[in-house]
């Protein structure tokens, strides 16, 4: 699978898979390339400007949505050990959601830089580590037994206790995140230089 940053979306899925995984798989295919035409012919420094009251950039929310889907496929593969969400000995979670906690963990420190563009990183890093989650998304939905494949959720405040998720339900989660973030993307390019993704 192969993303670039011109006006062609990604390519589809490969036509071996069955019906629902292609269609699932080209689907996202589809949402990923509608974020990555937000930032065609963009220049390093323009991807990591805010140019709206919001805080988000084009970069961050491109490595934010590379980095949900990594992260899910790995749910998807490990169950709920991919997904830690422990907190510093001494933090609550009510510490940690009203902002008061005397340390926060790496992995909120990760999802806080994933949304910027950090010092040294460029469009076309940022784009290749997000071919390489599509790659190997691509390879475990092939390689999945069945797409009913259930894991539990983290045993965390914003899941509901004992929630589950299948595999199916959580690449539906991952378009869903994807197309979402395509849109706000499309709101920040227009604000930078007047052009859309569409």
């Amino acid at each position: 699978m192969t993303m670039t940053s011109s006006s062609e979306s990604s390519p589809a899925p490969s036509p071996a898979l069955d019906g629902e995984r292609a269609d699932l798989l080209a689907e996202l295919a589809e949402a990923r390339g509608a974020l990555i035409r937000t930032v065609n012919g963009l220049s390093d420094q323009q991807i990591a400007e805010r140019p709206t009251v919001s805080s988000l950039c084009l970069g961050g929310l491109v490595k934010h949505v590379a980095s949900t889907e990594e992260s899910w496929l790995r749910f998807v593969t490990e169950g709920p050990s991919a997904m830690t969400f422990d907190l510093p000995e001494g933090v609550t979670w009510e510490d940690f959601a009203a902002g008061t906690a005397h340390t926060y963990p790496q992995w909120a420190i990760d999802r806080q830089n994933d949304f910027q563009v950090l010092p040294g990183e460029t469009l076309a890093g940022i784009l290749a580590r997000y071919e390489e989650v599509a790659a190997r998304t691509e390879k475990i939905v092939a390689a999945l037994p069945d797409l009913s494949v259930t894991h539990p959720l983290p045993d965390v405040p914003w899941n509901e206790p004992g929630a589950v998720r299948s595999a199916r339900r959580v690449l539906i989660h991952v378009i869903a995140e994807t197309t979402q973030h395509a849109g706000h993307a499309d709101i920040l390019r227009e604000a930078i230089d007047g052009q859309t993704s569409t």
